[in-house]
């Protein structure tokens, strides 16, 4: 880092915008053992800022911060990468030196490591929220997962909801588990557009179509 601590405020945050952007070019390497799926850790973080946001709304708990820990959660994997739970029986990553690293001249350490130091103790409700959240969104993943017929994502779904913490987290987790993951635009159209084809016809004038057959007009 010597040389970096050279460089201006002002560019140092530029060196923090790039880094931020290393996230989605930093893979989730569990999937590569669930055999279906893919994500980048900058989704990962998003969703699971979301679901912070959510679950704190959901408890009455501080919003803001409970997202900006999601937020970050995940932020020293620009540096570390992604360690699934194989990788890390044989390799290990000082992660909160790459997170002090990564903010080092851009004066955001005061406000980013805080929230760091309060998820790695989990002991505020806010923190266990954002631990929730992470859960959660590897949850809903599963569930997708599950839906488009991986088996294997139900053992995983298994283990992931007993590490749900808060009521609240619980109360969510399980509404995911138990919706389809398509509903939210599947079943929002009424029923009769899907009869529609694509949209109705009734104003549309009849093309004769070649070798279609004299009751599909629009060879539809």
């Amino acid at each position: 880092m010597s040389r970096l601590k050279k460089r201006s405020r002002s560019t140092r945050l530029a060196d923090f915008v790039h880094e931020c952007g290393m996230l989605r070019r930093t893979p989730r390497t569990g999937y590569q053992f669930l055999g279906t799926g893919q994500e980048n850790v900058a989704e990962h973080s998003f969703r699971t800022a979301v679901i912070g946001f959510v679950l704190a709304r959901m408890a009455g708990a501080n919003t803001e911060r409970t997202a900006m820990m999601c937020l970050f959660h995940d932020l020293h994997e620009a540096r570390t990468g992604d360690f699934n739970y194989v990788n890390r029986m044989y390799n290990s990553s000082t992660r909160t030196q790459a997170l002090a690293d990564t903010l080092a001249g851009t004066g955001l350490d005061g406000d980013i490591m805080p929230l760091w130091d309060e998820l790695e103790r989990t002991e505020s409700l806010e923190a266990m929220l954002a631990q929730d959240a992470d859960q959660i969104d590897m949850i809903a993943n599963l569930k997708e997962q599950s839906d488009l017929g991986n088996a294997y994502a139900d053992k995983w779904l298994a283990a992931a909801i007993q590490r749900v913490r808060t009521p609240q987290g619980q109360e969510l987790a399980k509404a995911v588990m138990e919706t389809d993951h398509t509903d939210w635009w599947f079943l929002g159209p009424e029923e009769s557009w899907w009869s529609r084809k694509n949209g109705s016809r009734k104003d549309l004038p009849k093309v004769p179509v070649p070798g279609a057959a004299e009751d599909d007009p629009g060879g539809g």
